[in-house]
């Protein structure tokens, strides 16, 4: 049977259940990812990282939750109350509702009744998510406005821009997984996936969507909308106690929303790693929960990765790299395989497949070529020539460091 015939057949009660389960599980992940992005952070600049609460530090995240519950509530005199009170709500909320229609394993025996771990199973699943992240940005944008402060107003129009241009390419990076899976449904693109999984097939979009994914949730590099340096903390820089630990906690669910829909996605859900596939039936089917979790790991050390090694974009070049560089590459992408799509549909020979794969990588080549050649044609110009010397005194400007120091 498939999920979505096992899902209709659940009663309330494993509804209600999943559900409760599924918060459970990203309200513990949030914890963990905390304490584990601190630590990695930690050992890549030769730091010990947390180390004081519980055994090596794993009860300094919820110790920290406990400390910004009990801070003190403040709402700035300017602020409108109402929706200060409501944006945090909304981030957080939306964060949690994009595991609705995520599988986290096959068929279980879940207290004696068969079901898969999935709460419902959409036609258009993947568009339900990419919805759901819109409306997120909703709370960013309104926290930044109701602060009645100059720095959150930019930190929030800074994050409307950036979801909505990485937001387009997103989308666009999923057009070629509906042309190959020939639907929108999550259980069904994991199904699709038993023998290549789309990954590797579909190498550009999967390098799109993850670039994209970083620059949806507003972390580094990208963390453009709360950058200390230019805008103290960004959208929620009037924010304290509760509501400060709400899009706390709504940053970390969403990074593990998105990995959990890459895993989904290109990495084949919750199937095991290529000639692993018997370990699927262990512990009676749960154990596709373990593939699962470790695949959305794998993506969470990516973040904490690029967080820990690249330095922060400066706004420009990252509005032109997302509307100049990935939206075009999308388009160009889904034209490509639309086209072998198609020619595969069609039962094309292979000689054709083969020469308009060809005819594809030279006129990539051809364009980067030429882009290349321009490059250094205009750094050329850039080059200031001998000019005569100008009939005024001009004093000498030192060519290293020590002829200054010594005169």
């Amino acid at each position: 049977m498939s999920n979505a015939e096992l899902i209709a057949q659940d009663p309330g009660w494993v509804i209600a259940l999943k559900g409760l389960i599924i918060f459970a599980v990203c309200v513990l992940l949030t914890i963990m990812s905390v304490w584990g992005e601190r630590k990695i952070v930690a050992r890549m600049q030769m730091r010990i990282g947390p180390n004081r609460v519980g055994k090596f530090g794993l009860l300094q995240a919820l110790v920290d939750g406990v400390k910004l519950a009990l801070k003190e509530d403040l709402i700035p005199k300017a602020a409108d109350r109402v929706v200060f009170v409501i944006a945090p709500i909304i981030s957080a909320t939306a964060s949690f509702m994009a595991f609705a229609v995520i599988p986290l394993s096959g068929e279980v025996n879940f207290f004696g009744q068969k079901t898969a771990m999935q709460l419902t199973d959409l036609p258009v699943g993947v568009l339900y998510v990419l919805a759901i992240a819109s409306v997120g940005v909703y709370g960013i944008v309104l926290a930044g406005w109701s602060s009645g402060s100059t720095y959150p107003l930019l930190g929030g129009l800074r994050s409307s821009a950036q979801v909505i241009s990485y937001e387009v390419a997103m989308g666009l990076s999923l057009v070629a997984v509906f042309i190959y899976a020939g639907s929108m449904s999550t259980s069904e693109i994991v199904e699709a996936q038993n023998q290549w999984w789309y990954a590797v097939i579909l190498f550009p979009s999967f390098i799109i969507y993850a670039i994209s994914m970083v620059g949806e949730t507003n972390r580094a590099p990208f963390d453009l909308a709360e950058a200390e340096g230019e805008l103290v903390g960004g959208f929620h820089t009037e924010y304290s106690s509760l509501k400060f630990a709400l899009f706390f906690l709504a940053e970390y669910v969403n990074i593990i929303a998105v990995s959990a829909l890459a895993t989904t996605l290109f990495l084949g859900g919750y199937h095991a790693l290529p000639g692993l596939g018997f370990t699927e039936q262990w512990l009676g089917g749960w154990f596709t929960v373990v593939w699962f979790f470790a695949k959305v790991l794998l993506f969470f050390f990516i973040f904490v990765w690029l967080r820990g090694t690249l330095p922060r974009l400066r706004y420009d070049q990252f509005m032109k790299f997302g509307w100049k560089v990935l939206i075009p590459v999308s388009l160009a992408w889904i034209l490509v395989v639309s086209t072998l799509r198609v020619m595969s549909q069609q039962d094309s020979s292979r000689f054709v497949i083969l020469s308009f794969t060809f005819s594809v990588v030279l006129i990539y080549l051809a364009i980067t070529s030429a882009m290349e050649k321009s490059k250094l044609k205009v750094k050329a110009q850039a080059v200031v020539t001998d000019s005569p010397a100008p009939s005024f005194p001009v004093p000498t400007i030192p060519k290293t460091r020590t002829d200054e120091t010594n005169g």
